[in-house]
């Protein structure tokens, strides 16, 4: 069975669509995120500011240091908003199997698309041909038979790009990969994969599942499964959130615990209203808490539970501030619910890749 899928991904969303907007912006570092006076954080750059090192998630402070003419724009989300509907107007003109990531990125799956000839190739190109047309926005796309190539494919040749991956291809795409394209891989597995002397995918697949599960447990299927293209993972339309979760940054690091408690009962009622407009809270498997040191690390304590428990979320916090007594800059809740299983096959057609 060849399916055909393909991964989409705007290129600096937020900030091309302020670039756009204002002509004033052009050839400049942008960037879209709080302010550098208030603790802002960057939520998206151009590539000119990328140049400098600056990215997302990088305190907006430290930004402008990096780049000194940095832009930085306020953030507006209704906008934004606005022209991701019409990019998913787009995506469903040519398949119904559309799994939005975010308001910038969504898997589609072409496998029996009769758009273009049924080539997936030429599906992502028309694609990104009318967002250009529609919004005046570039986009990127990776083109293969799984989700995991696909999703690398997209970042290959940004930006305004397409990478296609085609069937037959895989192994030789993948033996060039280092380690931490594999999206799960962050700084602590891929330090424990250096230790293994492994920094290709391809140094990966040689060795042994039993060794895999032993380091990493069922991490470690995972691993021995992508290295080697394996992903039957589906492309699903109705995907149900699998975390709801809202946090707050303090304008000054918090030195005194306690003062935590009163801010997480006000994002406790902050993620009930969030929960209160579906039967989502009947479903919850998880609570957590989470705090950002003045270090900038994360730390995060869960635990099993059947509903949104103000008790256990302050167990858990004064887990945290037992483990992590530093003062903390950011703080977070939220909750998981159960995992949908669902993994049915698609049709085979005898369609050209």
């Amino acid at each position: 069975m060849i399916r055909k899928i393909i991964h989409v991904d705007m290129d600096c969303f937020y900030a091309s669509v302020e670039q756009r907007d204002d002509p004033q912006l052009a050839n400049n570092p942008v960037a879209v995120g709080g302010s550098p006076d208030n603790r802002g954080v960057i939520a998206t750059a151009n590539y000119d500011a990328r140049k400098f090192g600056v990215h997302s998630a990088m305190p907006s402070g430290y930004a402008r240091q990096l780049c000194p003419h940095l832009i930085i724009v306020k953030p507006n989300m209704a906008k934004y908003k606005e022209e991701s509907v019409k990019i998913r107007k787009i995506f469903h003109s040519y398949t119904d199997l559309v799994e939005p990531l975010s308001l910038d990125e969504a898997y589609l799956d072409t496998t029996e698309s009769p758009h273009c000839k049924g080539s997936a190739t030429w599906i992502a190109e028309a694609i990104c041909q009318e967002i250009y047309t529609t919004t005046g926005l570039t986009a990127s796309a990776g083109v293969s038979t799984s989700k995991f190539l696909a999703k690398v494919a997209s970042d290959w040749n940004k930006p305004n790009g397409i990478k296609v991956v085609a069937p037959g291809e895989e192994l030789k795409f993948i033996d060039r990969l280092p380690v931490k394209k594999i999206h799960g891989v962050g700084k602590v597995m891929n330090q424990k994969l250096e230790t293994m002397d492994i920094y290709t995918c391809k140094e990966l697949r040689q060795v042994e599942l039993e060794k895999l599960l032993k380091k990493f447990g069922k991490q470690g299927k995972y691993l021995y499964d992508l290295c080697r293209g394996i992903d039957k993972r589906r492309v699903s339309p109705n995907s149900p959130r699998k975390s709801v979760s809202v946090e707050t940054t303090f304008d000054q690091n918090i030195e005194q615990w306690e003062a935590c408690e009163e801010e997480l009962l006000k994002l406790v009622s902050s993620l009930s209203r969030r929960l209160a407009s579906s039967d989502a809270k009947d479903k919850i498997r998880k609570v957590y808490v989470k705090v950002k040191q003045e270090n900038f690390v994360l730390h995060t304590a869960e635990s099993i539970s059947i509903g949104l428990d103000i008790g256990l979320l302050i167990a858990l916090l004064k887990r945290l501030r037992k483990d992590y007594p530093e003062p903390i800059r950011l703080l977070g809740i939220g909750v998981r619910f159960p995992e949908n299983r669902n993994n049915q096959s698609l049709r085979q057609l005898n369609i050209p890749f």
